[in-house]
């Protein structure tokens, strides 16, 4: 049973079913308001499945009631529990949270030492099948199962060709992914109830360990550069890494994990993940708006602050125009600053504005699936073309039956 998982994918032929959005809350799980708060606001920014970190009987305990949070603000959300060193105690002590969480999150590195690590793996697995919830086995580069790890470094220095600390890391990372799994199922959890990731920080390594893995198991998969740093740099990183695995049919789920600039949104990272989707052509969230980048000829900033608008416009319309009419998500829309590639561009979009660059005549033809409709000028192209959006999304976008 794996729950709201999704499975299969890839560019080749149609996907099994689509690669779903994943986020991760950074409130105390046990303060109910803030982070029911905090998955609503994900949720609504599109994240799929939400993750949230149990690591304190208070925060098990707080679980079900943000479920019920969430129920009465009407969100219906996979929430999936992430447990380090104590998950099989609170689980064992909290089993409300266990029945109210989609899916446990175990990383096999943090279970337990010794001869505790496999009877306290045991327990949290046994409790996942009890409720029949599916299982993301996790590994981590910074939290390998040491045992594991001394014994592959033993059997790497009797090789014949040693691999180097690169190559028994990525190895190890594969081992404990899949030795994990194959525990779990010995314990009697269904092979299609077991999730798949092994995160480390460095792309390379994510590509390489994640090439092996699909090549060597049949699992689901879920994607991620871990401690992918902040701004433009986690953004570079992860779309990198995930970019190049996705193309190759590689990942079912995948998350951006952004550092949160100081005062920045936690939903940012659910916006990068639905953009790397949809630049790939692997989905479609919201219209995509193309807009120029600017050159000597466009020494205004109007086409800039018109693209800002836009973009922020439709991302704040969408909720609405989701719930009414089909396929406006595919919708394209472009905003240019010159007479070089302006009506171009604004040809092969859906809708598309040319504004006028240095110099030009103070006119922005606008062009609807090829075609001039209109030319603006003055004050209010802003609100104008906001206008002309809307009337295309009800003319060109069926209605939704329920609607």
């Amino acid at each position: 049973m794996v729950g709201n998982i999704a499975v299969g994918g890839g560019l080749d032929g149609a996907p099994a079913a689509p690669v779903v959005v994943q986020s991760m809350t950074n409130t105390d799980t046990a303060d109910v308001f803030a982070t029911s708060q905090q998955v609503a606001e994900l949720y609504r920014a599109g994240s799929e499945v939400v993750r949230v970190t149990v690591n304190t009987r208070e925060a098990a305990a707080a679980v079900p009631k943000i479920r019920d949070r969430l129920a009465q603000l009407n969100i219906d959300v996979p929430l999936v529990g992430d447990f380090h060193f104590n998950g099989h105690k609170l689980l064992a002590e909290v089993p409300e949270c266990a029945a109210a969480l989609a899916k446990l999150r175990i990383n096999p590195g943090n279970v337990g030492k010794g001869a505790r690590r496999d009877e306290q793996f045991a327990k949290m697995i046994e409790i996942a099948g009890k409720y029949q919830k599916p299982v993301r086995i996790g590994v981590n580069w910074g939290s390998l199962d040491q045992s594991l790890l001394a014994r592959l470094m033993d059997e790497n220095a009797r090789r014949a060709e040693p691999k180097d600390a690169t190559g028994l890391m990525r190895e190890a990372m594969v081992a404990s992914a899949l030795e994990s799994a194959a525990q779990a199922e010995a314990l009697g959890l269904p092979g299609n109830a077991i999730i798949l990731s092994c995160k480390v920080s460095g792309v390379q390594d994510l590509i390489a360990i994640y090439r092996d893995l699909a090549r060597r198991c049949d699992y689901p998969l879920h994607l991620g550069l871990t401690e992918a740093g902040l701004g433009s740099k986690g953004i570079v990183a992860s779309t990198a890494a995930l970019a190049v695995l996705l193309q190759e049919g590689i990942g079912d789920t995948i998350r951006v994990s952004l550092t949160p600039e100081p005062g920045g949104e936690r939903t940012r990272e659910v916006i990068v993940a639905q953009e790397i989707l949809q630049t790939m052509g692997l989905r479609a969230f919201v219209p995509m708006v193309i807009a120029c980048p600017g050159c000597g000829r466009t020494s205004s900033t109007v086409f800039q602050e018109l693209a800002q608008d836009i973009q922020t416009y439709v991302r704040e319309r969408m909720p609405a125009w989701q719930l009414h009419h089909r396929g406006v998500e595919n919708m394209t829309l472009a905003v240019m600053g010159c007479v070089v590639n302006g009506p171009g561009e604004s040809k092969h979009a859906n809708l598309g504005i040319s504004l006028p660059g240095t110099g030009e005549e103070p006119v922005a033809p606008v062009y609807a699936d090829g075609a001039r409709i209109t030319t603006l000028r003055g004050e209010n192209i802003a609100a104008e073309f906001r206008s002309i959006i809307e009337n295309y999304v009800e003319r060109s976008y069926p209605l939704l039956a329920e609607s």
